[in-house]
This record gives structure tokens, C-alpha cells and sequence, in this order.
């Protein structure tokens, strides 16, 4: 499973753990990514998303059904 965000397509970002010696290794941030399951009521079925936080509140901002909509737009399967 890809850590992708599928609203935003946010993703891991890249850079350095830096001790406190100054010594530098690579390390990743991870997006906060969240399993939610839907209902949408125009198809009468449950979609599951993989969301960031943001996008959670996105959801409940626009609705499910506008979110969907604009995924589908996109070309996104669900």
C-alpha cells in the first residue's frame, strides 16, 4: 500500500535526522494518514478512503458525495 493520500495526494517527504553531534542521516515524515469508510447514498454502497487528517476535515467540509465526485473526475477508481 502506497502512503498516499487519496484526497490531497499528499505524501512522505524526504530529509535529514540531524543528531547533536550535527552528524546527518537521511529519515522521512510520513503523512498522518487515516483508513475512514463512507456511505454514499447515490450508489448505495461504502467506499473506504485512505485520508491525511486535512483531508478528513475536507470531507466533512465539502461532503462525501462533491469529494467522490471530483475523484471520479479525475480518473480515480473507487
Amino acid at each position: 500500500m502506497s502512503r498516499r493520500c487519496d484526497v490531497t495526494g499528499a505524501k512522505p517527504s524526504f530529509g535529514n535526522a540531524v543528531s547533536h553531534s550535527h552528524r546527518r542521516t537521511r529519515r522521512r515524515w510520513n503523512p498522518n494518514l487515516q483508513r475512514h469508510r463512507y456511505w454514499l447514498p447515490s450508489e448505495k454502497r461504502w467506499v473506504t478512503l485512505t485520508l491525511t487528517a486535512k483531508a478528513l476535515r475536507t470531507v466533512d467540509r465539502k461532503g462525501i458525495e462533491k469529494v467522490v465526485a471530483q475523484l471520479h473526475a479525475r480518473g480515480v477508481k473507487l
